[in-house]
């Protein structure tokens, strides 16, 4: 199973990713806050950028408690939320 290993924020919610299998991403994290949880993230770019690697689910991490799945980030999986969108276009 794919993890994040490290995470650096850049500019206008992006992060470089570096994965457990060496491969390094800038992924545009925007898509992926959406919800109750992650509104204060992305309304204040000080605490997005706050975001951290927790090694126990190895994957994107803030402090309170939002997390985005390490195979979204590496782009093998969409959210369910994203699935359920496409089904309803569809």
């Amino acid at each position: 199973m794919i993890s994040v290993t490290s995470v650096q924020p850049l500019e206008s919610y992006k992060a470089r990713l570096t994965f457990s299998d060496g491969a390094e991403r800038v992924v545009d994290l925007e898509p992926y806050l959406r919800g109750p949880i992650f509104e204060p993230i992305k309304r204040n770019m000080s605490l997005f950028q706050a975001m951290f690697v927790d090694a126990e689910t190895g994957t994107v991490t803030w402090s309170n408690g939002a997390d985005i799945a390490p195979e979204v980030l590496y782009g093998t999986h969409i959210p369910a939320w994203m699935e359920e969108e496409r089904k309803e276009r569809a």
